[in-house]
């Protein structure tokens, strides 16, 4: 095949502009810090990419359910321990109140506080997050415990557990459900009927019974939680160690070596240079270089 000058400038210009392309790519490599800016420069790599980041996102999904968790049990298990101190000083009162040398007045005197101390649990029963009511099952924006001196105590029946996802698939629940009942109330209630009743002496045996129920479900409540607590995290510390993990694997897949890409620089450049000192060889300007 004859080979003509033009053919010569041709591949010549052809191999330089190639050259120049693969100088940008490493130029753009250094400036970015990246193997690739945009997905044509690697498929492979921007797909993988694209995976790191979901893993990524769904962890950072999942460390704000964590934080919303962790209040839901810190303030549930503040709020039992407060209801738990009420009904042990109630139960010192009623214990105080059944002995026999009290008279009607001194039952009276005990039972106000005995009142004060049922209205606290109510309060306590309506203890928020936020804006959510934690003791009122998924009905969370509707107080649970309304007016409790009546016959019938205005308290919420909904026990539908709270759950948030703090894994893939995996949900917890977050809140406690069936402490404050009617029930503790209509006792309360039939406790101070007795107090105020006038009489000299009162049976409060079965008062102590549902007094001492009350407490160790409190008492079992709080060890639930405490369990959710460890468990949760024990979770969190996973899901950290999958962000770590994704973020070092996202690293891997996308950073460039830097010392790598130094050398490869120079390396082209060296190229470069001697492309074009042979090209400025072959491609003679003008018929006058070749008479010299």
């Amino acid at each position: 095949m004859r080979v003509t000058q033009s053919m010569l400038s041709n591949n010549f210009l052809k191999n330089i502009s190639k050259s120049y392309d693969q100088m940008g790519k490493i130029s753009e490599q250094m400036q970015t810090q990246k193997k690739i800016t945009r997905p044509s420069d690697d498929p492979v790599v921007a797909m993988k990419g694209i995976a790191y980041r979901t893993n990524l996102l769904e962890g950072q999904q999942y460390k704000r359910n964590f934080s919303e968790a962790h209040n839901w049990m810190d303030n549930t298990d503040a709020a039992l321990d407060q209801a738990n101190k009420a009904l042990q000083r109630i139960r010192e009162l009623t214990v105080k109140a059944s002995t026999e040398t009290l008279d009607s007045d001194q039952r009276k005197s005990i039972s106000k506080e005995i009142e004060q101390l049922r209205n606290q649990l109510a309060e306590i029963a309506n203890t928020k997050v936020g804006d959510k009511y934690i003791f009122n099952g998924t009905d969370t924006l509707k107080k649970p415990v309304g007016d409790v001196t009546g016959a019938n105590p205005e308290v919420s029946t909904n026990n539908n557990p709270v759950t948030l996802e703090l894994s893939k698939g995996v949900y917890i629940q977050v809140n406690s459900t069936g402490v404050f009942t009617e029930d503790l109330f209509t006792g309360l209630n039939n406790l101070l009927d007795k107090l105020n009743s006038g009489d000299d002496k009162v049976a409060l045996d079965d008062d102590l019974k549902n007094i001492d129920d009350s407490m160790n479900h409190i008492i079992n409540e709080r060890a639930t939680v405490g369990a959710r607590s460890n468990r949760i995290e024990l979770m969190e510390d996973r899901i950290d160690q999958q962000e770590i993990l994704a973020t070092k694997m996202m690293s891997k897949n996308e950073d460039v070596d830097m010392e790598k890409v130094i050398t490869d620089l120079v390396m082209q450049e060296s190229v470069q240079r001697a492309t074009l000192g042979m090209g400025a060889r072959i491609i003679q300007p003008s018929l006058l270089d070749f008479l010299r």
